[in-house]
């Protein structure tokens, strides 16, 4: 399967795998590290630039994401200032299942977006893995339900209470339409791919193991079946299930290399429950930024301790927010770069 021409062979050579032998479990010289939020959200430099604004727009962060596959879906989506994504005709009753799109048909309405992982791909020149993401399928079946965001998610949650099969089905919707999504995002360029579950912490343990934790085993179950049908290299895939701290165990064997962390989890207990199996990745109170840079090293110092220097790959516990200091970013970066090295001279 070859987008644009370019099979995984038309791509520069890539210089630094860190990142990738890390999440499949191998030994690295030093910590990788990355944060959750797209340049063209955070970074002065993309904001200055129409082209780079159009460009960046459509992989930005968890919540565009969600957007893309649900616009695929055929739901009308608008971007309100400050919220995120909105939908003017959320699904209300059983038969507004009816009017979504053909899941399969998701991959094609989504071809710019595979354009754009292809050109990325292309532009980082092999300095970085590039790693594609998804919503997962409980987290969009909220915002098609709510409207967008909630702070109680109670209408989507009336559903798994009130109609049981009508929330199986869209699951399953759902699913049909990401397993193709990611498979595209892979065949366009992708290395790794994440899938955040944003809207675990909405769910008590019973509810997610009946309705979020299935359908997140059968996306990685089934996009890396699909991988290897269509002669694609495997890709290390990440579950991030923010406030899904209940659930550590059964997402630490659904099917995932990597299992990212919240900022609300003691990493020493994270690794005694999912034991040596998983990389973990996280998990720094993105906040933490806001603190001086001697602060984010000390702070970065107790991470990387806590952690260990093998099957971990460090990160914020959440996306960065868009008023954070660049140079605090690459302070975090720098610290963990530096200790993570010393950390395994000892």
């Amino acid at each position: 399967m070859e987008t644009n021409g370019l099979g995984s062979q038309g791509f520069p050579e890539l210089k630094n795998d860190t990142f990738l032998r890390a999440a499949w479990g191998e030994d690295t010289d030093y910590t990788p590290v990355w944060c959750m939020r797209q340049a063209g959200r955070y970074l002065p430099e993309f904001k200055e630039t129409r082209a780079a604004q159009d460009f960046f727009s459509t992989c930005r962060s968890p919540e565009a994401c969600c957007e893309l596959t649900l616009q695929a879906l055929g739901m009308e989506v608008t971007m309100v200032p400050g919220k995120g994504p909105s939908f003017p005709e959320p699904l209300r009753e059983e038969r507004d299942l009816e009017r979504l799109r053909d899941p399969a048909a998701v991959a094609s309405e989504l071809g710019y977006v595979f354009q754009a992982i292809t050109l990325t791909r292309q532009r980082l020149a092999g300095r970085v893995p590039l790693i594609g993401f998804a919503g997962a399928p409980w987290t969009l079946m909220t915002y098609m339900i709510e409207g967008g965001s909630s702070s109680t998610m109670a209408q989507a949650k009336r559903w798994l209470y009130q109609k049981p099969q009508a929330s199986h089905q869209l699951l399953r919707i759902l699913t049909d339409a990401l397993v193709p999504y990611l498979v595209g995002q892979v065949a366009a360029g992708a290395q790794a791919l994440q899938l955040f579950e944003s809207h675990a912490g909405h769910l008590g343990p019973q509810l997610f193991n009946k309705f979020a934790l299935p359908y997140v085993r059968d996306v990685a179950k089934r996009v890396k079946a699909r991988v290897q049908e269509a002669g694609l290299a495997p890709v290390p895939m990440i579950i991030f299930a923010k406030d899904g701290h209940f659930a550590l165990e059964e997402l630490a064997q659904a099917g995932y290399e990597v299992v990212g962390l919240d900022w609300t989890v003691a990493p020493e207990k994270a690794r005694e429950r999912v034991g040596k199996m998983v990389t973990l990745q996280g998990n720094l109170d993105p906040c933490a930024l806001y603190a001086s840079e001697e602060e984010i090293g000390r702070l970065v110092q107790k991470m990387l301790d806590d952690f260990g220097p093998q099957r971990y790959i460090a990160n914020l516990g959440h996306g960065l927010y868009p008023d954070m200091d660049p140079e605090h970013v690459g302070a975090f970066v720098d610290a963990v770069h530096k200790y993570s090295r010393l950390l395994r001279q000892n």
